[in-house]
């Protein structure tokens, strides 16, 4: 019979030293990342583990640098525990933190390794282009937020429900006093909780979705008590600082000149088109919005591998049993997956980490621990796929756009012009109407406008954003590129 993995008394002699490539690269240093670091290494894999940021923990748990001093940073979070020891574990390893490294793209050299092309310094401060080489690479770079357009969402004070948190997570502010949260997701309570607890007056909380949804499937819901108890936190949050929750309504309008003034709430059928006559003036100086989470899967993409297409209308990276890719060597966890939340990601990170360490190793993957966390996945990944459908958007919502409405912000094309692209230039999927309007060939490349040009290209309000192969996951200055043909400045 094959040999199980080894454990960490059977250490396994990594590279000896920088110019020889790791056993594994990790991309992302959230939950997903850390967890698959602390495992690998813990076999004996040398890893690097890279990440845009200067500190661990991704979005989940972002928090403030030193500097600003926070006397409990583990208030603005949940499950804090889980992070304090990851991170102390990671530290106790012998896993390489390569902080500040903004990753754009993943290749494979003719020596069959992996070189992982990053630029250091993107904050503008001595940037400088850096090469990581391993055998083998873990994807773990999360999701960003999804948005759909309404009337005035591009004014000064309107900003991603998940940006108002890492606002207060990480830099200690708000976006404002008044502040209304809406779009959809459970994502939306823990954003309201965290504004309400930190001073600010939370007029409501506007879901899109009802939330009778979860019961169509009592059996995901039965197999994970955690998410009924961390729905209970939530709400009592919400029930102690009187913060009034509006199923099956939306923000279809804000109001101001220089900033957010007021919003306009109204009601929507179970399609997410607005019922007419049920408009509510909200008045706030800020809103915090956002439709989900979208898988961030671009340097895996790049590289071919398959996806597949989730109950909530987004993309997510086709895994197998041990969460590897459709490419060998090329592992992927957490959100990349399908967006399912910290305690997901931990759990698929150690797995793909100790799958990585067999397939190194030249052995199998098994045993009771592997066979455990499998079923914990599964189990977590079923409720994932019962909030993704509970809250994924209606066919109805692009009627909350007017013509004038912006969808593409970087490039500043309206509605009207997606709509006349389609309807009079013939054309019939996101790629088309980006070459006849620009649309989606801004900074954001598309993440933010990119669902909303995909629908209304579709007509039917319920297109998902395609999954396209590009060269760059991010933006990158060309000091990058030139450095391509010449050894990285920094090299691991």
């Amino acid at each position: 019979m094959t040999a199980a993995v080894p454990g960490p008394s059977e250490p396994y002699e990594g590279p000896s030293g920088p110019s020889e490539p790791y056993d594994l690269a990790v991309i992302g240093a959230g939950s997903a990342g850390m967890a698959g670091a602390v495992a690998a290494s813990g076999l004996g894999l040398s890893v690097a583990l890279l990440d845009a940021s200067p500190r661990t923990g991704g979005q989940f748990y972002r928090h403030p640098a030193p500097a600003l001093g926070a006397v409990r940073p583990e208030a603005l979070h949940h499950d804090w525990s889980a992070y304090t020891d990851l991170r102390r574990r990671l530290a106790a390893s012998r896993a390489d933190q390569l902080a500040g490294h903004h990753v754009w793209s993943v290749m494979k050299e003719a020596d069959d390794t992996w070189a992982v092309h990053a630029v250091t310094g993107a904050d503008g401060t001595d940037e400088r282009s850096a090469r990581v080489r391993a055998r083998a690479v873990l994807l773990a770079t999360g999701a960003y937020e999804r948005q759909l357009p309404f009337p005035g969402w591009t004014l000064p004070g309107v900003v991603g429900a998940g940006g108002a948190q890492a606002m207060l997570k990480s830099g200690l502010v708000l976006p404002g006093r008044r502040i209304v949260v809406a779009g959809s997701g459970p994502l939306l309570l823990a954003v309201a909780g965290s504004l309400a607890a930190a001073g600010a007056r939370v007029p409501a909380v506007v879901e899109a979705s009802g939330y009778l949804r979860y019961a169509r499937d009592p059996r995901a819901l039965l197999a994970n008590p955690g998410k009924a108890a961390d729905a209970l936190v939530h709400g009592a949050a919400l029930l102690r600082h009187r913060v009034p929750v509006r199923p099956r309504s939306a923000v279809t309008e804000v109001h101001g000149t220089d900033r957010v003034e007021a919003v306009t709430v109204t009601r929507l059928d179970r399609d997410w088109r607005p019922v007419p006559g049920t408009d509510r003036l909200i008045t706030c100086d800020a809103l915090a919005v956002g439709h989900g989470l979208v898988p961030q899967i671009e340097l895996a993409t790049a590289l071919g591998c398959a996806t597949r297409p989730r109950a909530d209308g987004t993309t997510a990276l086709a895994l197998d049993d041990l969460q590897e890719t459709s490419v060998p060597g090329l592992w992927a966890a957490g959100e990349t997956g399908g967006v399912g939340g910290a305690e997901l990601a931990r759990v698929e990170g150690e797995l793909a980490g100790i799958a990585a360490a067999a397939r190194l190793l030249g052995r199998e993957a098994r045993g009771g621990r592997v066979r455990a966390l499998q079923r914990r996945r599964d189990r977590m990944r079923a409720f994932a796929d019962v909030m993704g459908a509970a809250h994924a958007p209606g066919p109805g919502w692009p009627r909350w756009l007017t013509d004038d409405t912006d969808v593409c912000r970087c490039e500043e094309v309206t509605a009207g012009s997606v709509r006349e692209a389609v309807t009079h230039l013939g054309a019939r999927d996101a790629r088309t109407v980006k070459l006849l309007t620009r649309a989606g060939m801004g900074w954001c490349q598309g993440r933010m406008c990119g669902t909303a040009v995909a629908c209304l290209a579709a007509r039917d309000g319920t297109a998902r954003l395609p999954a396209e192969r590009r060269p760059f996951a991010t933006p990158v200055p060309l000091s990058a590129l030139a450095a391509l043909d010449e050894p990285a400045e920094d090299e691991h």
